[in-house]
């Protein structure tokens, strides 16, 4: 019960829910996160790290980076399915919308990350 409570605990903000709709997009960056939702570095890393607590997200270092994507792999189904209802509801949502093109036009931070749209579970 803990863990499905974490899970939608995560996903009932606003911000959270604009960053999964980023990371339904590719991996991303905290810089990116930030240039895109234009909010504060320890804002989008507050907000990446109860995501990531929650068993949605996976991360990975690049030198200094840290990289965020969503974790197709090891996500349960039944929080698979939760992510995807995520993004069936944003997928027409205006300001998701406007986020996704934002990101799409952002410059990539991270050397060596390729830029590959992701956007399936």
């Amino acid at each position: 019960m803990r863990e499905l409570l974490k899970v939608f605990k995560a996903l009932s903000d606003e911000t959270r829910l604009r960053i999964l709709n980023l990371l339904l997009e590719r991996e991303c960056c905290v810089c990116e996160v930030m240039q895109v939702l234009g909010i504060s570095q320890s804002r989008a890393s507050r907000n990446l790290s109860m995501l990531y607590d929650a068993g949605i997200l996976k991360l990975r270092r690049v030198r200094l980076w840290a990289v965020y994507s969503i974790d197709r792999e090891g996500l349960a189904e039944h929080y698979r399915e939760i992510v995807e209802a995520v993004m069936k509801g944003l997928e027409h949502n205006p300001l998701a919308k406007r986020d996704r093109e934002r990101l799409r036009n952002t410059e990539r931070l991270v050397p060596d990350c390729p830029v590959g749209l992701e956007r399936r579970l």
